[in-house]
């Protein structure tokens, strides 16, 4: 049994700083381990008190008449590592310290917190400032939450893994109401050692668990997060997450588009999408997405029926549905007849869809064999049933009406509660029927199977980085445009054909060498982005370079007071899309990201991200589709008689900057280029400007 198997099915548990008065919430923990029916000992401990409910108390650790598997410390934060180093020498397998007043309260909280990791030693620890953890599949409570009033919990398949106690205690006490099983809570909170990854990877191998839920407030591994979520894609066990802190962007002022594109919670994005994770963009969510992935039933289509007795909900039901993109189609005619024959006369609607059976609410027969005959359509993929106000009369006849029917296939089959009947919706959500209150949370549900089922989370390759180059000619800092894009070639990132010169005459002898009119431009590493003060001009024809380097030089000087010393001649690229590519690094790793682009990037904002695996560069299937997920792919396309892009070209250009970006490591502090033309198929790409910042060698 390893340390956190020991943790969560211990056999001993020792409470510290137990109290004999259950209302206080150092007697929480032995009076809910009792009354939920843990049946291993329980060992509270505190000198002042004899006995506990009947136990036996200890005056200290070392008084204990076995190792604990597990101690619950209760004492404050300042004493708390006092119990922790006893628990560690005894060699207990781990401890629970529930305690606040750690690196949450600043310099002497972050203190406390060194001095408990270093009492601990290698005993494992969950928290501090946790509110414990509850197992539900074996009847073990390790908590003091509140919630653990209540006197019973459906045990189930759901995982919950919280950063917050506080939610714990909410998603335990909100899963028991809907009768949505669980089976078990974690509070990691401070993550001193265990962390969410720690625990994900855990519920990858529990057998009872067949869904994961995630509470997340920041992951502090991004490395041991990848693998533990990858872990469980492979084990087949959906990871659904609901990250907080949306509205803090984390975008930074840069001197490339990419920082302000990117943002925190783009990256989360991202991280979620590589490894599988489906996010919950509400907290309701939370719960009504793995309620319906519980089921284990895979969704493979986007067609639902939706069958009523109550044309009202059923329209909300198919509204939301259609909003979302799925599709509610009318049965085909043989479905259509098997339903006819079941009703006669003009009550019900049975050539729609919604498909209204008036009689069904009274008739759970009726309900039953209509359900059947529209799982085995083949015009749908799921069912929706709307359970009406009759079903406040015979909730039990209509719960099984349901249930009965999911053996006759796998289908996805949930229920749209429509009156106020939170019994009715837990009687059903515990006969194994997803119900919910609200149509939007049948489509939220129904869009997590959709998505469940094409998640394909693979750990790609990527391509290995190139030997790192000498960097020494470039300097450090931002450098210029032409620097940039000498650096960006000798990647293999196609740029375009340039000149650099000093004044006027040199400028119209450059553009002379040029087939047509050229694209004027300052150079400056100061200056990177050009064109808010004046600094570019395009379609110059070769007569009038002079004139207009002139006219751009003092153009310059009066908007920054730098008076532009070069400049550059470049051809003149007259057809493709423009993109822009560029990298974003903070705490969660390295992404490239991809984008609509030119000086409408920021505006539009059609971009897409994609996190580096690792020290690699990108796949050419990962810059494929990181392209074909852009909501402007069609203009790559041949959208509307435009001519066909050179998608392929794009591909290996945004594989070439992220071997690149691979490869230089955190010597690359920024690197862009807006915009990048796509040519029409066959002729390539072109990179018509770039931005890099480097660091020095003594960048860690």
């Amino acid at each position: 049994m390893n340390a956190i198997q020991r943790l969560v099915t211990p056999r001993s548990v020792a409470v510290i700083g137990a109290s004999a008065d259950p209302a206080k919430t150092a007697g929480r923990p032995v009076s809910y381990l009792r009354k939920h029916g843990f049946s291993g000992a329980i060992y509270p401990v505190n000198p002042k008190v004899e006995s506990i409910d009947g136990l036996p108390c200890y005056p200290d650790i070392a008084s204990l008449p076995e190792v604990p598997d597990v101690g619950i410390v209760l004492l404050g934060a300042e004493r708390a590592h006092l119990a922790v180093r006893d628990l560690a020498a005894r060699g207990a397998g781990a401890a629970i310290v529930l305690a606040s007043g750690y690196t949450e309260t600043g310099a002497e909280g972050a203190r406390r917190q060194a001095e408990l990791i270093e009492a601990a030693g290698s005993m494992r620890l969950l928290g501090p400032n946790t509110i414990g953890l509850v197992n539900l599949t074996d009847n073990i409570p390790l908590s003091a939450s509140g919630a653990l009033e209540m006197d019973q919990f459906p045990a189930g398949s759901i995982g919950v893994v919280s950063q917050s106690g506080g939610i714990l205690g909410a998603l335990l006490s909100r899963a028991a109401a809907r009768g949505i099983g669980l089976s078990k809570l974690v509070s990691t909170s401070n993550e001193v050692d265990l962390d969410l990854a720690d625990f994900i990877d855990y519920l990858a191998d529990d057998e009872a668990t067949r869904v994961i839920a995630l509470y997340v407030e920041s992951v502090r591994n991004p490395e041991t997060f990848r693998r533990a979520a990858l872990k469980a894609a492979r084990a087949g066990k959906p990871v659904v997450a609901f990250k907080i802190g949306r509205s803090e962007s984390g975008a930074r002022a840069a001197v490339s588009h990419t920082g302000a594109l990117a943002g925190t919670d783009r990256m989360y994005d991202a991280l979620f999408e590589q490894v599988g994770v489906i996010r919950a963009q509400t907290f309701s969510d939370l719960l009504d997405m793995p309620a319906a992935l519980a089921t284990g039933r895979k969704l493979t289509g986007n067609r639902v029926a939706i069958l009523t007795s109550t044309g009202g909900a059923g329209t909300l039901v198919s509204d939301s549905l259609g909003v979302a993109g799925f599709e509610t189609p009318a049965p085909d005619e043989a479905t259509a007849a098997k339903l006819r024959a079941l009703q006669k006369g003009d009550h019900a609607a049975l050539d729609r869809n919604p498909i209204d059976v008036t009689l069904a609410g009274l008739q759970p027969d009726l309900l039953r064999a209509a359900i059947r005959i529209l799982l085995d359509s083949p015009s749908y993929d799921a069912v929706a049933v709307i359970v009406g106000s009759s079903s406040l009369a015979m909730p039990d006849l209509m719960a099984n009406a349901i249930r009965d029917c999911l053996p006759h296939s796998d289908k996805p089959v949930i229920a749209y509660v429509s009156p106020h009947a939170p019994e009715v919706a837990s009687l059903l959500n515990r006969r194994g029927v997803p119900a919910f209150s609200a149509p939007e949370a049948c489509t939220v549900a129904i869009d997590a199977m959709l998505r469940a089922g094409k998640l394909g989370a693979v750990d790609e390759a990527g391509t290995p980085t190139l030997p790192l180059p000498d960097l020494t000619s470039y300097g450090t800092g931002s450098l210029d445009e032409a620097a940039a894009k000498t650096l960006f070639a000798g990647f293999g990132v196609p740029v375009a054909k340039e000149v650099v010169v000093d004044d006027g005459a040199e400028a119209m002898a450059a553009a002379q060498a040029f087939s047509g009119n050229v694209v004027l431009k300052i150079l400056s590493a100061e200056i990177t982005h050009k064109s808010d003060v004046g600094g570019v001009a395009v379609n110059v024809p070769p007569a009038e370079v002079g004139s207009r380097l002139a006219r751009m030089a003092s153009d310059v000087q009066s908007a920054t007071g730098i008076a532009p010393q070069r400049f550059l001649v470049q051809e003149m690229v007259k057809a493709g899309v423009e993109v822009i590519l560029g990298m974003h690094r903070d705490a969660l790793g390295t992404a490239i990201l991809l984008g609509m682009g030119g000086v409408t990037a920021e505006l539009f904002g059609d971009t897409t991200l994609r996190l580096l695996p690792g020290e690699r560069g990108l796949s050419r299937d990962a810059a494929l589709a990181m392209i074909g997920r852009l909501k402007t792919a069609p203009l790559l396309q041949g959208f509307r008689g435009r001519p066909k892009a050179d998608v392929e070209a794009l591909a290996d250009a945004i594989v070439a900057f992220s071997r690149m970006v691979a490869t230089l490591g955190d010597r690359l502090v920024e690197a862009e280029m807006n915009p990048v033309f796509v040519l029409p198929e066959g002729q390539g790409v072109m990179a018509a400007d770039g931005v890099a910042v480097l660091a020095g060698n003594d960048k860690p």
